[in-house]
């Protein structure tokens, strides 16, 4: 056992590649190389008792990772084995030299000091090598200062890295070391406990934690397991001692853990493996007794009920054949064999998919299917759609989800949803191949087991948000998903068999056509929702929305009732988004506001046992001076419209003006908020496309001292920057035209500043359709003329000052509606896209056309452009 030693002042060197040695820890090396040979004989051999040397860690050069000191000299090393990739040269000056022919050491700066236990002298033949065997007993860490070397091998001049007695009794004395000290040999002792149970040894390991010093218990513990090159280094340089039994407690208890997990799992194995045998012959011997007894009775047979059910499925000839298969390859395997569930389970898909169920049609009458959708959803059957797969676009909230249902019940059909917003797995549509574990069909597969025909209306909602990784793109399968010539034969990997999707109708939403890919959208039929204008919500409100709303809070219109007026205010105050889910939550608020009147009812004092008083706010302002209102106590019950029923002889409530503020809070929007923002020059108002419909876009100019620069915020993508640059490049190249500036030659920005703002600065925006309102802006700016707050715009212009078309133009007209524009300047191209602007709002609009920025001037401005006077334009 390692005792206090003095050590010098240099030690002999002897690398350890990939491997520590530990205080207390004792190994056997094998000496081959020149330079460890010529160690030993230097620093042991001939010292024989008083001899020392210094183990030191290196690292090999691949794995060498910001570790230093590094020295460029290679070395020889031995670790009990003679796998080193370095070779030692016999002369100093060729391993001085040969930076560039031997590899970089790495070397650590902390070592151990050993000694000797055994030496054994041997020489190879018949090269007559001297080779040494030490058995070499680990004492204490010291610390590297300088490294050199003396003939073929390496010398350190060291400092000792233990404590002194005195620091010892001191540290010995800490509340946190005797925790510690504790602690450790709690679990080192219930390690020992484990071990002696399992190899019936551990008796001399007892004696050593009562007699060594906890902190050399430490060393020695770790070094007993196997753990990574990593964990040895780090327990090398725990030299302060509560550091060190921490790192040694946490070993410690991770080899113990490991030791029961292992016991655990071997157990559970040998009971699983006892369990199987025995069920295997009890099987074998219940055979064997339902032969002698010929009382094998199919019915009691899962597999060959299985088999039934498979027969029944009505699978095409070519899929029954392949069921047969494995069919066959089921019955032949034992229940215990690992593939058993995952065929039976297989099987089991195929016989419950609807190969040939279908559900019965009801005879499609256009007139019949429109008019259940107008009751569903007003104003959005278009007749005249055709085609397999429908690909209905839109902003959230116009009722693209709910109409494919609605198209289901008019068809008479059953419904099913797949969701594919954020799926980037391929596998989700084409299922996984059985080769897997836990392998299963795809989507669609699974959708038809659940709704057991083979003809429903499946909705791929979310088509648009579809992604793509390292798993393949679900977009790309569905190509064959939707295209009509391929889906009557579309193979699931799990089910590998081809299966027929040709009769189920297929429905897609999305957002935006943008995200979707070219081929997937060329297979569908896109039918646009732009949204809604004022009179098609207020009708949606009053047939739809405020009977469901009132129906999800237990009333009823006896009790609470929304008038026209009031349902148009939260339209044109509250909610200006191209759907109607806004207004519905706005009108649940107001229904919630009711419902909870309702309930302060209940706080009635008793007139007798079986009549109360019913006192409430409601009612109020409602009786007159000194009445009472007396009632019959009625059990409420389950149904929705327990609460309207119970009081359903009070007058109704009627929302006021005043109640919407009160329970939606003050106005968000007012029609005065153009005129407002368009009070001074600079300001334009331009019209844009979102995924949340056509919105109205604010663009502000401002000039300022400055050097002729261009100020862009609120955070605009680059074809936007573009657009503001050719903008300001066009009104500085027409400025004395437009008698912007006094004469030919004059910048407008010498000695200022151009500064361009899009609000919302928190909104992303990008598209060519604002050039036309930045250079409305521009030149408001610059001749300090405000245009006109009734007017919006859109149009993506040139350098050459002609106006282009853009698209969504009936998201945009919409929206300026919704705003209260009276008057939108378009491009003259678009003039075709107004075919699909409801009738009602292109009568409320003024549409001015534009073929070239003067045409979006002389309208912008009230009066047209009066500076024009000596135009050459």
């Amino acid at each position: 056992m390692a005792e206090s030693v003095e050590l010098p002042t240099r030690l002999g060197i002897l690398p350890f590649r990939n491997k520590v040695l530990l205080p207390g820890a004792i190994i056997r090396i094998r000496c081959t190389s020149p330079s460890s040979v010529k160690l030993v004989e230097q620093e042991l051999w001939q010292r024989e008792e008083k001899g020392l040397i210094g183990i030191l860690p290196v690292r090999d050069a691949a794995e060498a990772a910001a570790v230093a000191p590094v020295l460029s000299q290679g070395v020889g090393s031995d670790s009990g084995e003679r796998s080193s990739r370095i070779q030692v040269g016999a002369s100093e000056s060729q391993k001085l030299d040969g930076k560039n022919q031997q590899e970089v050491i790495h070397w650590h700066t902390r070592g151990v000091a050993a000694r000797a236990l055994h030496l054994s002298r041997g020489v190879e033949k018949p090269s007559g090598r001297v080779t040494y065997i030490v058995v070499l007993e680990g004492l204490c860490r010291f610390s590297v200062q300088e490294l050199s070397t003396r003939g073929t091998y390496y010398t350190a001049r060291i400092s000792p890295l233990e404590m002194t007695k005195a620091e010892m009794d001191q540290v010995e004395q800490d509340p946190d070391f005797v925790t510690l000290s504790r602690q450790f040999k709690a679990t080192a002792m219930e390690l020992i406990s484990v071990l002696e149970q399992k190899q019936k040894t551990g008796g001399r390991t007892k004696v050593l934690l009562e007699t060594v010093p906890v902190h050399k218990l430490a060393d020695i513990f770790v070094a007993s397991f196997e753990i990574s090159f990593e964990e040895q280094l780090c327990m090398l340089d725990s030299v302060d001692l509560k550091v060190r039994l921490s790192k040694a407690t946490e070993l410690v208890d991770r080899h113990l853990q490991s030791i029961r997990v292992a016991e655990k799992i071997t157990q559970k194995v040998e009971g699983q493996l006892s369990k199987s045998q025995k069920e295997f012959l009890l099987r074998q011997q219940m055979r064997a007794i339902k032969e002698e007894l010929g009382d094998n009775d199919d019915d009691e047979d899962d597999v060959a009920t299985l088999e039934r059910k498979m027969q029944s499925a009505g699978m095409p000839t070519n899929i029954w054949k392949h069921a047969q298969r494995e069919l066959r390859r089921l019955k032949k395997m034992q229940p215990q064999q690992p593939g058993y569930n995952s065929s039976r389970v297989y099987l089991e898909l195929l016989a419950d998919l609807p190969w040939q169920k279908a559900s019965e049609e009801l005879e499609l009458d256009l007139r019949a299917a429109k008019e259940r959708l107008d009751i569903d959803h007003y104003g959005l059957l278009k007749p005249d759609a055709r085609g397999p797969v429908l690909c209905f676009v839109g902003p959230p909230g116009v009722g693209k989800t709910s109409l494919a249902s609605s198209i289901a019940a008019a068809l008479g059909r059953k419904f099913i949803r797949i969701s594919l917003g954020g799926v980037k797995d391929e596998a989700d549509i084409r299922g996984h191949r059985r080769t897997y574990i836990g392998s299963m069909p795809g989507r669609l597969i699974d959708g038809l087991k659940r709704v057991a025909v083979c003809n429903p209306v499946m909705l791929l909602d979310e088509i648009d948000k579809t992604g793509s990784d390292v798993r393949g793109d679900p977009a790309s399968a569905l190509l064959e998903v939707l295209d009509p010539e391929q889906n009557r034969t579309f193979n699931d990997h799990y089910l590998n068999v081809p299966f027929d999707l040709s009769k189920v109708v297929f429905v897609a939403t999305a957002n935006r056509v943008q995200p979707i890919p070219p081929p997937l959208l060329d297979r569908m039929e896109v039918i646009e929702l732009p949204g809604y204008t004022p009179e098609e919500k207020l009708k949606i409100a009053m047939g739809h929305l405020i009977p469901r709303v009132l129906d999800q809070h237990g009333l009823s219109s006896e009790f609470l009732q929304i008038p026209e007026d009031m349902v148009k205010l939260v339209i044109q105050r509250y909610t200006r988004e191209a759907g109607v889910r806004n207004l519905e939550r706005n009108l649940a608020s107001l229904a919630r506001a009711a419902a909870v009147r309702v309930a302060e009812q209940e706080q009635a004092a008793p007139l007798n046992k079986n009549v109360h008083q019913l006192a409430s706010p409601i009612l109020e302002n409602r009786l007159a001076d000194g009445a009472e209102v007396e009632m019959e106590v009625i059990p409420m019950a389950v149904n929705n419209h327990d609460i309207a029923d119970t009081f359903k002889f009070v007058s109704p409530l009627v929302v006021d003006e005043a109640m919407l503020e009160k329970v939606l809070g003050p106005p968000r929007f007012d029609d005065r908020e153009a005129a407002e923002r368009v009070a001074s020059p600079g300001i334009s108002v331009g019209l844009v496309w979102t995924s949340f419909g056509g919105e109205v876009q604010f663009v502000e100019a401002t000039a300022m001292a400055g050097k002729g620069e261009l100020h862009l915020t609120g955070q605009l993508g680059d074809v936007i920057k573009e657009s503001a640059q050719i903008a300001l490049t066009w009104v500085r190249a027409r400025a004395t035209d437009l008698n912007l500036a006094a004469a030919e030659g004059i910048s407008l920005l010498e000695g200022r500043d151009i500064h361009v703002h899009f609000p919302a600065g928190a909104v992303p925006k990008d598209g060519p359709s604002a050039g036309v309102t930045l250079v409305t802006a521009l030149v408001s700016l610059f001749s300090q003329k405000r245009v006109r707050a009734d007017t919006a715009m859109t149009g993506e212009m040139t350098l050459r000052g002609l106006v282009l078309p853009v698209g969504g133009i009936k998201d945009k007209i919409l929206a300026a509606h919704r705003y209260g524009i009276k008057r939108v300047i378009l491009p003259e191209r678009n003039l075709k896209d107004l075919v699909e602007v409801p009738p009602a709002v292109l009568a409320s609009l003024e549409i001015l056309l534009a073929k070239r920025m003067e045409d979006v001037l002389e309208q912008a401005f009230e009066g047209g452009c009066p500076w024009r006077q000596h135009s050459k334009l």
